[in-house]
């Protein structure tokens, strides 16, 4: 842990508790310690120092685009909560390797599967990548859902705060099956795992994973 680890985290609480009403009473369900792979839903440039800084753990860990770290900000706070840069766009084999590392030492990775912001707050098509560190690492999934955030900068205008929902799911694995790294079952653990998350928002927010009747899983179990 880097020193000014928490005070910067207590700092940013701070700040964003003033524009926002932050419910994070569900970050509970999140343990202490991995392996684990946290996998959630990207609205906006919220749900970094949001998540980060309410669950306050050095243990947690995520991946972002390299091109965060132009932002003097996001350089100074990615490097501090030591972030994973990867290259989008391409295998980054690097930002794997480092991602299944942390994972080896016990850390929470945090990642993103759309790999990139949803302009209308609905869920988008997941990017297989995610299947990739799950099948290799065999660590426990936690799906979170964050939502209510969507429009942050039309209130900021309007100085209203603006609600930050939460909702932590069950964890759980892949089976034998989706521990198989063909294309097309990276594809349907990908997609699973999306669900997952949508399963945890309302209706409206389910874009590209919305469904009409409960769901089966193939590749998906509950941890024990």
């Amino acid at each position: 842990m880097k020193p000014g680890y928490h005070a910067v985290n207590a700092i940013i609480r701070a700040v964003f508790s003033a524009v926002c009403r932050v419910d994070a009473r569900q970050l509970e369900r999140i343990p202490g310690q991995g392996p684990a792979i946290v996998v959630a839903n990207h609205i906006n440039f919220l749900e970094s120092p949001v998540m980060v800084s309410w669950l306050d753990n050095p243990a947690v860990t995520g991946i972002a685009k390299r091109e965060s770290w132009k932002n003097p900000l996001f350089y100074f706070l990615f490097n501090l909560w030591e972030i994973i840069p990867i290259d989008r766009g391409l295998v980054d084999r690097e930002a794997f390797n480092r991602a299944q590392e942390a994972l080896q030492n016990g850390k929470l990775l945090a990642v993103a599967p759309e790999g990139t912001r949803s302009k209308t707050g609905q869920l988008l098509k997941a990017k297989p990548g995610v299947a990739v560190i799950a099948a290799r690492s065999g660590a426990p999934i936690i799906p979170v859902a964050l939502w209510g955030h969507e429009g942050f900068w039309s209130n900021l205008k309007r100085l209203r705060r603006t609600p930050v929902n939460i909702e932590v799911g069950q964890p759980f694995k892949l089976t034998a099956e989706g521990a198989s790294l063909s294309r097309e079952v990276r594809e349907a653990v990908a997609d699973e795992i999306m669900y997952k998350i949508a399963e945890l928002l309302p209706e409206r927010y389910r874009g590209e994973y919305a469904f009409d009747a409960p769901l089966e899983y193939k590749y998906l179990v509950p941890t024990e």
